[in-house]
């Protein structure tokens, strides 16, 4: 089934087309950059370009985080708290490589 506003896409994209609007695009005329994963090669260009990073860098990041405050607090309960954290998090980061690969 296609889309309900699908004639109303089609127009807006003639029109565009008509005025140019897709004349002189960065990277006209040079081929396509290769891919690894090209089931999925749309979806990993707009989670890069949208600055999307796999899991185990977001992670890697709140890792900082916490080794950050750890370095800065002197509190014994909470640094127990902050160790058991950072455990945690190590353990997330190798899944999510394993599960990246």
């Amino acid at each position: 089934m296609d889309h309900p506003l699908i004639d109303l896409i089609n127009a807006k994209i003639e029109q565009a087309e008509a005025e140019g609007a897709f004349d002189n695009l960065e990277g006209a005329g040079k081929p396509l950059p290769s891919c690894d994963d090209p089931k999925n090669a749309l979806l990993n260009r707009l989670v890069k370009e949208a600055g999307g990073v796999p899991e185990f860098v977001s992670l890697s990041r709140e890792l900082q985080k916490l080794r950050e405050e750890l370095r800065e607090t002197g509190d014994r309960v909470r640094r127990r708290d902050i160790l058991k954290d950072i455990s945690m998090m190590e353990t997330r980061i190798e899944l999510a490589r394993k599960a990246y690969r």
